[in-house]
């Protein structure tokens, strides 16, 4: 295995590194937990309660905080959105661009990763939102980009359903091409000259229509922004399919698994490393996140209790409203106490293999057990600092993970635990940063610059 610029030659002192993972709503990937009476979730109608967790991530010296979306109910379980409005299942939900600004303006670090599909916004506009963005955090955003999986969304969107899964694929490549010409070639590095005395602020000549003619898009023109300090967002993806990974190799530099076994990470893992470097881009070019959730306290016997406690409040209604969504699977109609055979769907790749796979013990889980144990989108990792500092560990060891997407039990209380707790813990086993480190999110993420390396696909639009 390559070694990682930031990493020693060895497994016990790479770096474990953290991103939040939110949704500008209600529960995220705990249906149910909003009626914890120590949950926030549902405060966030709340601009405060942002600003607040912003402060709280940067001081916990999180890489930053991961906000996904969807533009459509969860409305596959049994055939209407309302188990997912009663299991507050990801609706309500808002817009999760609308909270960087205020979260950047309390914050000098912490990086913002905000998800938006290639199906819902033309490549035009979505460019100048995230240039803007990215003007505006002093370089500290990311993309995640999706392609869309929920019909509802489409049929929203005035389409009949959303384009077959590879189909979707093809189109986000072409959309990130335009974006491509757009934030690295239509403007030159020295095109905005300033210059009061010849009444010039841009240099007309420094600045390029992309004339794009494409299979999906027609974008004639020059992008409306200035360079922005990363130019192009760090770009986030989390697609697991075979089409999906190939599209993560060639564009992602950060990539998102959710598997609820280790031996599903790590032959995800295995997949992506290997494709990055077919790619050209090298093993280490993305970083790699595991979806994950903690309940840390003082002992193990303290954390067993906040687990058990926490959970009580979990709805399996809404869970099965979730992984309907994801799988495209209406589990209503499923036998929960038999295991789910393999099934080919237009939706999430990975959790249709979740529900159908095997526990990483003997034997199949039954479908009511893998919506258990896929509760979260991940696993649960529970126990003292010390207990789960070693899991954490393992977990790197045994898949090839950089670091963690932190998903809540409790909001915000699962990340000031792991802050207040565990933090420390790896900083003592050299495995945490100690102080704040500046820069762009891409400088800090990969420490080479603001800018996309050379070897990505992006980097080749530059006109020099």
């Amino acid at each position: 295995m390559a070694s990682r610029p930031d990493a020693a030659h060895d497994q016990h002192t790479r770096r474990i590194r953290f991103n939040a993972f939110a949704i500008n709503g209600v529960g995220h990937q705990l249906p149910g937990i909003w009626r914890h009476p120590a949950d926030r979730s549902r405060d966030y109608l709340d601009l405060e309660h942002w600003t607040h967790i912003a402060r709280l991530l940067e001081r916990g010296l999180f890489d930053g905080i991961f906000l996904a979306d969807a533009l459509g109910p969860y409305d596959v379980y049994g055939g209407s959105a309302d188990a997912a409005l009663r299991t507050a299942a990801k609706i309500p939900m808002n817009d999760p661009m609308m909270l960087v600004s205020a979260m950047a303006a309390v914050t000098q670090n912490l990086g913002f990763g905000i998800t938006a599909s290639t199906s819902a916004e033309h490549p035009y506009t979505f460019a100048r939102r995230m240039s803007t963005l990215d003007h505006l955090t002093q370089g500290r955003v990311g993309w995640n980009v999706v392609t869309g999986y929920l019909k509802s969304a489409a049929q929203n969107l005035g389409e009949s359903d959303q384009l077959t899964h590879d189909e979707r694929y093809d189109r986000a490549d072409e959309y990130l091409e335009v974006l491509y010409k757009l934030w690295e070639g239509s403007w030159d590095d020295d095109a905005v000259v300033r210059d009061a005395e010849s009444d010039m602020f841009v240099d007309p000549t420094k600045v390029h229509p992309i004339r794009h003619e494409g299979t999906y898009f027609t974008v004639p023109g020059v992008h409306l922004s200035e360079p922005s300090p990363q130019r192009t967002p760090v770009i986030y993806q989390a697609g697991a399919s075979e089409r999906g990974t190939r599209f993560a190799t060639v564009h992602a530099e950060a990539v998102f698994v959710a598997s609820p076994t280790i031996v599903q990470t790590s032959d995800q893992v295995s997949r992506i490393r290997e494709g990055l470097e077919a790619a050209g881009r090298g093993r280490d070019a993305a970083r790699v996140y595991a979806l994950l959730t903690i309940v840390v306290d003082q002992t193990d016997e303290a954390a067993a209790e906040k687990y058990r406690d926490i959970f009580s409040c979990f709805s399996e209604t809404g869970n099965l409203v979730l992984n309907s969504g994801w799988s495209g699977i209406d589990l209503s109609r499923q036998d929960l106490d038999a295991p789910m055979d393999p099934v080919a769907t237009e939706a999430i790749q990975t959790t249709v293999s979740s529900l159908s796979g095997a526990s990483d013990t003997d034997g199949r889980w039954t479908l009511r057990d893998s919506a258990r144990f896929n509760a979260t989108g991940g696993p649960v990792v529970v126990g003292s600092a010390v207990t789960v500092a070693d899991a954490l560990e393992s977990y790197m060891a045994d898949t090839d993970v950089d670091g963690f997407n932190l998903a809540y039990a409790l909001n915000p209380g699962t990340w000031e635990d792991v802050i207040e707790h565990l933090v420390p813990e790896l900083q003592r086993r050299g495995r945490y940063p100690l102080d704040p480190e500046p820069g762009t999110l891409r400088a800090r993420m990969f420490g080479h610059g603001d800018r996309l390396q050379d070897s990505h696909r992006g980097a080749s639009y530059r006109r020099c």
